[in-house]
C-alpha cells in the first residue's frame, strides 16, 4: 500500500518549504526505482528518469486540491502500477506522463518523439478517457466505452487508469462533497468491478472500502474500528490455528508460506447485510492463506494434499468448499477454499494455492502476462477469451451508450455459471443466464430458432435460469422466431444484440408493409397520402411518427378500414397532441425558482421547486442527501446511502444537485426501525406505549415475529427528523429484553 503522503511530519518553521517538497518528491521517485529494479533492463532507468524530469517540468506550477505538488500524483500512480499490479518499465513511463498531454501544452507527438510509439499509444489512450464527465449521461457512458476499446489495443491503458483512480480515491478528502460522491459512485459502479474482473482483488477491495468511507463514513469507521480492536486476538488465533498445520507441512517436506489476513470492511458489511446479522455474528472475520512453492505440474495435487492435512486437524463445512483449482474463474483466479471449525469453536476460511496462483490473485493477469512490451496477454488464457468477448460486444452493439454500459455490467461483471452441452463441453456464462442465453452462446441461429430446452433431461421454459452443473439440450424449430418478451429474460449481450437485430429487421419489414397497406387503402378511397391527411390520422390515433403509424397498421393495432370515417368527417374531434417542451438547464431552473445556485438547493416545506422524497430510501431531515432531477417528477431527494444512489451518481452526473435540509418542524416523514430481543409477556405493549404515549410518535405499521424465545419486530413510524428518530431509538434500547434497534429502509 502506498504511504499516506499527508502523514509526512511538517518541516520546522525555519526550513524552506520548497526544499522540503523537493526532498519528498525525490524520496518517492527513489522508492519507485527501488520497487521497479527487478523488472528493469539496462538503459530503462535512464528513460524513466527522462520521463520523470519531463513530468516534473510539465507540472512544475501545478498543485492538487490538497495543496501538494502535482508531480506526487503521477509518481503514486506509477508506484501502484509497479508495486500492486506488477507492471514493467513501459507502463512506469506512461504512468509518469499520463496527465501531461491533458493538462499541459505537450502533445502526443511530443511523447512519441521522446519515448517511442508504445508509450505514446498508452498516454493517448489515457488522455481520451481522462476525468469524469458531468455534462450528461451519454457522455459518461461513452467515456467508459472508449476505455473498453483500449482493451483490444493495449490493456495497460486500463491497468494504469485503475491505478490512477485508486490514488484519486485515496486522496479524495480535499474535494468538494458533491464531487466526492460522484467520483465514489463512478468508482463502485465501474472501476471496482473492472479491477475484480482483471484479477486485481486487493485493489478492488480497497476501492470498495474507500467508496464506503466516502458515502457512509459512520458505518465504515464502526466496522473498521471493530476489526482493529480484534487484531491482537486474531493474530493469536491464527498462530494457534496454524501451528499443527505448519508442523505437519514441514514434516512432509512442503516448502510454503502462511499468511493471515482480516476481511475488508466492505466484505464484512456485505456479509452482515446479506445474512441480516450484526458484526459479532460474522463468523469468518479472517482468512488463512497457505502458499505452496511447487512446480506447475504438481500444483493441483499439492493443493489437495494440503487440503487433506488441514481437514485432518479441523472439521470442514462441506457447503463452503470452493474448487477454483480444477475450474479457474474466467479472470484466471485459481485457489482452493474451505471453511473449517477451529479448536476454539470459530470458523476460519482457509485458502490453499501455489505461489504462481497467489501472484495472479494479488496482481491479476499482469502477474503471468508475457508482456515483452507488447501489452498483449499470452494466448489461450481466460482473459484473452474475455477480451475477445468484450471486443465482440463493442463491434456488434449498436445500443445507446447507456444501454451499452448496462449490457457490459450485466455480462462481464457478474459471477459466472458453469454448464455443459449434451457432449460434456463446458460453457461459462454470466450468472442468471437463461437457456436462451445458452442457445445463443452455442450458435446465433440456434438461439433465433430456439423453441425450448431440456435441462438434466427435463423440459424447461426458455426463461429457465441456469445453475452450476446443468446439462442443456436445445430444441429448435425452423418456424420459431424471436419475440419481444425474450429480452426480458436474456442476460448476455450476444443474445440481446441478436434478438434486437432480428426484431429491428422484422419491424422495418412490417413498417414497409403498413405503408403499402395504408397507401393502397387511401388510393382505393380516392385520397392522396398527403402530409395533411397523414397528419390528421396521426393526431387522431395519438401516434407521433409515420413509421410507428405504419407499424401499428401492419400488426393490426390500427384498423385501416376506419380511416375513411376519420378523413371524411371533418367534425370528428381530434385529441390534442401533447406539447413537447425542451427542458431548461437544471441549474437555470433551480436559480430561477429558488434564487440560489444549484448546489445550494434547500429542501423545506416552503420550497417553490417541485420535489418529492424517494420511496426507495425515505430520507428524513438530518440525513445526508442529494437531489436528482427527474423530467416527470421534478427533483427527487435520495439519501446518499440509498441503494439507487450509486447508479444515479455514476450515470446521471449532470442531473445531480447537492441538497440540504432546513425547517421541517410541521412535517412528518416515514422512518423504519428493526427491533430484536428476548421475547417476554408485555414486551409489545411496552414498545407501543413508548412510541405512542411517551414520545407521541404516530405509527404506520408494526409487525412482530417470535420464535424460540426470540422476537424480531419491524416498525414504520412518522418522525420529524433524524434527531427525533434517534430519540426514539435510544428510548426503545432501554426497554427490558430489547437487544438491537436499528433503522432500515422503510
Amino acid at each position: 500500500m502506498l504511504p499516506n503522503l499527508n502523514s509526512v511530519p511538517p518541516p520546522p518553521p525555519e526550513s524552506d518549504p520548497q526544499a522540503t517538497e523537493r526532498q519528498l518528491i525525490l524520496r518517492q521517485y527513489r522508492r519507485l526505482l527501488r520497487f521497479a529494479k527487478p523488472t528493469l533492463l539496462p538503459g530503462d532507468a535512464k528513460i524513466i528518469k527522462r520521463a520523470f524530469n519531463l513530468s516534473m517540468e510539465a507540472h512544475k506550477e501545478m498543485r492538487r486540491k490538497s495543496g501538494e505538488p502535482y508531480i506526487l500524483h503521477p509518481l503514486a500512480v506509477a508506484q501502484t502500477g509497479v508495486e500492486e499490479i506488477g507492471l514493467g518499465p513501459t507502463s512506469i513511463i506512461a504512468a509518469l506522463l499520463h496527465d501531461v498531454v491533458e493538462d499541459t501544452e505537450y502533445e502526443v507527438a511530443d511523447i512519441e518523439r521522446e519515448f517511442g510509439p508504445k508509450v505514446a499509444r498508452i498516454v493517448d489512450g489515457l488522455t481520451k478517457i481522462s476525468g469524469t464527465f458531468e455534462y450528461g449521461t451519454s457522455q459518461q457512458a461513452e467515456n467508459f466505452r472508449k476505455m473498453l476499446l483500449t482493451l483490444s489495443d493495449d490493456v495497460r491503458v486500463i491497468l494504469i487508469k485503475i491505478a490512477d483512480r485508486l490514488h484519486n480515491m485515496r486522496t479524495l478528502d480535499s474535494m468538494p462533497r458533491d464531487k466526492q460522491l460522484k467520483i465514489a459512485a463512478e468508482t463502485i459502479y465501474l472501476y471496482a468491478p473492472l479491477a475484480h474482473r482483471l484479477g486485481l482483488y486487493s485493489i478492488k477491495g480497497e476501492l470498495e472500502d474507500l467508496h464506503l468511507k466516502v458515502t457512509d463514513p459512520e458505518t465504515y469507521y464502526s466496522i473498521y474500528n471493530r476489526i482493529r480492536q480484534s487484531e491482537a486476538t486474531r493474530k493469536r488465533l491464527i498462530r494457534d490455528f496454524t501451528a499443527p498445520i505448519e508442523e505437519e507441512l514441514n514434516r512432509q517436506g512442503f516448502k510454503f508460506e502462511i499468511k493471515g489476513r482480516p476481511k475488508s470492511v466492505s466484505s464484512v458489511l456485505k456479509k452482515m447485510r446479506k445474512q441480516n446479522i450484526p458484526f459479532d455474528e460474522v463468523y469468518d472475520l479472517f482468512a488463512v492463506r497457505l502458499i505452496l512453492d511447487v512446480v506447475p505440474e504438481e500444483e493441483k495435487i499439492s493443493c489437495w494434499q494440503v487440503y487433506s492435512i488441514v481437514t485432518d486437524f479441523y472439521q470442514p463445512n462441506p457447503d463452503r468448499l470452493r474448487d477454483w483449482v480444477s475450474v479457474p474463474k474466467a479472470n484466471g483466479y485459481e485457489s482452493l477454499h474451505t471453511t473449517v471449525m477451529s479448536s476454539v469453536g470459530q470458523w476460519v476460511e482457509v485458502q490453499i494455492r501455489s505461489r504462481r496462483m497467489d501472484d495472479i490473485a494479488e496482481k491479476g493477469y499482469a502477474a503471468h502476462w508475457k508482456y515483452k512490451d507488447t501489452g498483449a496477454p499470452a494466448p489461450d488464457t481466460g482473459l484473452e477469451q474475455w477480451i475477445a468477448s468484450v471486443r465482440e460486444l463493442l463491434e456488434n452493439n449498436d445500443a445507446s451508450a447507456l444501454e451499452f454500459v448496462s449490457d457490459f455490467r450485466r455480462n462481464f461483471f457478474a459471477e459466472e455459471v458453469f454448464v455443459f452441452t449434451p457432449k460434456g463441453r463446458l460453457v461459462v456464462l454470466p450468472g442468471h443466464s437463461s437457456v436462451l442465453d445458452f442457445a445463443f452462446e452455442i450458435h446465433s441461429q440456434i438461439g433465433l430458432q430456439c423453441l425450448g430446452a431440456k435441462v438434466n433431461q427435463k423440459l424447461v421454459p426458455l426463461s429457465y435460469e441456469l445453475k452450476n452443473g446443468d446439462q442443456i439440450e436445445i430444441i429448435t424449430s425452423k418456424t420459431q422466431k424471436p419475440a419481444e418478451d425474450w429480452l426480458k429474460f436474456v442476460v448476455t449481450a450476444k443474445a440481446r444484440s441478436k434478438i434486437r437485430d432480428f426484431l429491428r429487421d422484422e419491424r422495418r419489414a412490417k413498417t414497409d408493409d403498413g405503408r403499402l397497406l395504408i397507401e393502397a387503402r387511401l388510393h382505393a378511397l380516392g385520397i392522396e397520402p398527403t402530409r395533411a391527411n397523414l397528419g390528421r390520422l396521426l393526431a387522431y390515433y395519438q401516434v407521433f411518427s409515420l413509421p410507428e403509424f405504419y407499424y401499428r397498421i401492419a400488426i393490426g393495432q390500427i384498423d385501416a378500414r376506419e380511416i375513411a370515417a376519420v378523413l371524411f368527417d371533418p367534425t370528428q374531434p381530434l385529441p390534442k397532441t401533447p406539447l413537447l417542451i425542451q427542458p431548461n438547464a437544471f441549474d437555470q431552473k433551480v436559480q430561477q425558482l429558488t434564487g440560489k445556485p444549484a448546489d445550494d438547493l434547500v429542501v423545506s416545506e416552503h420550497t417553490p421547486l417541485r420535489y418529492s422524497l424517494a420511496t426507495c430510501c425515505n430520507p428524513i431531515p438530518g440525513d445526508d442527501v442529494f437531489g436528482f432531477e427527474s423530467p416527470a417528477d421534478g427533483i427527487i431527494i435520495h439519501r446518499t446511502t440509498c441503494p439507487k444512489a450509486t447508479e444515479l451518481l455514476a450515470s446521471h452526473g449532470n442531473r445531480i444537485v447537492k441538497t440540504k435540509w432546513t425547517d421541517q418542524q410541521e412535517l412528518a416523514f416515514l422512518g423504519g426501525l428493526r427491533i430484536q430481543g428476548a421475547d417476554r409477556v408485555g414486551l409489545v405493549s411496552d414498545v407501543t406505549r413508548i412510541i405512542s404515549t411517551s414520545l407521541k410518535v404516530n405509527m404506520r405499521s408494526i409487525t412482530v415475529d417470535s420464535n424460540d424465545g426470540l422476537f424480531e419486530g419491524r416498525l414504520v413510524v412518522y418522525v420529524n427528523d433524524t434527531a427525533h428518530l434517534d430519540r426514539l431509538i435510544h428510548r426503545l434500547q432501554r426497554v427490558n429484553g430489547v437487544l438491537l434497534v436499528e433503522r432500515f429502509e422503510s
